[in-house]
């Protein structure tokens, strides 16, 4: 197993490159910014770049995945349930992604968007087990995402609520590698270490810890801050909805 992980500053963000070496499969998690540092961490690597995958069409940043997923000659993946306008990938709940020994689950875990996904991930050269999950904005270190970027925040905690049920029945061995860490718009109390695991978040993780449905919505829509004024542009973007500024 490889395994890159990207800190953005601006925005705040995190990326991932990870597969197997020895020119096998690799695929690259919620890029941002230039492609470059992604084609070159890969050809280090000794790794071919099959998927580009965004976990959610994403309303904090541009994408660069459909970018990244021509430059490398790969296939550019979302949730079946993204509603853009151009071609990609489509993959849905329960469905395995291939990378030479290491395998990747799609969860649909919908809440922080209707369309978001997370990847949990295992190495067959190491054990049959899990051993990380993806998380994007759905699991943070600290907290969740928020949840009315793309719908109605009642109705995204409902659907959050029912997504952190399914990542809570994972091992709490299972490293979290989310999306974004302190200073990102689409959290409240996260944290600046950019990785953790079920274990600890189901003890530390107050919104994570909730397990009555109805306490777990209340939390979650009280102290929403106020949406980022550029959000329904930059998801309009990503969706092929508008063309992005320049």
């Amino acid at each position: 197993m490889i395994l890159r992980q990207f800190l953005h500053k601006d925005p705040v963000g995190i990326s991932y490159l990870f597969g197997c070496g020895g020119r096998a499969a690799g695929a690259v998690v919620d890029p941002v910014g230039e492609i470059e540092p992604y084609l070159h961490a890969a050809e280090d690597a000794g790794m071919r770049i099959h998927f580009v995958i965004d976990t959610h069409v994403h309303a904090d940043h541009l994408s660069a995945g459909r970018q990244l997923a021509e430059a490398a000659g790969a296939e550019y993946v979302l949730s079946a349930h993204a509603d853009v306008s151009f071609p990609y990938k489509a993959v849905r709940d329960g469905e395995m992604l291939p990378l030479g020994n290491v395998e990747v689950k799609v969860l649909h875990t919908p809440g922080h968007t209707p369309e978001h996904i997370c990847l949990l991930v295992g190495d067959r050269t190491r054990a049959d087990e899990p051993w990380f999950v993806l998380t994007g904005h759905t699991l943070m270190v600290g907290d969740l995402g928020r949840t009315e970027l793309a719908v109605n925040a009642e109705q995204g905690a409902r659907d959050l609520f029912q997504s952190v049920r399914r990542l809570k029945a994972l091992p709490d061995y299972v490293e979290v590698l989310p999306g974004a860490y302190a200073g990102s718009v689409c959290g409240r109390r996260l944290s600046g270490k950019p990785w953790s695991s079920i274990g600890f978040e189901k003890r530390h993780n107050e919104a994570f810890r909730i397990e009555d449905e109805a306490e777990f919505i209340r939390f979650m829509l009280a102290e929403i801050p106020p949406a980022p004024p550029e959000a329904a542009a930059l998801r309009a973007a990503n969706s092929g909805m508008t063309v992005a500024a320049a």
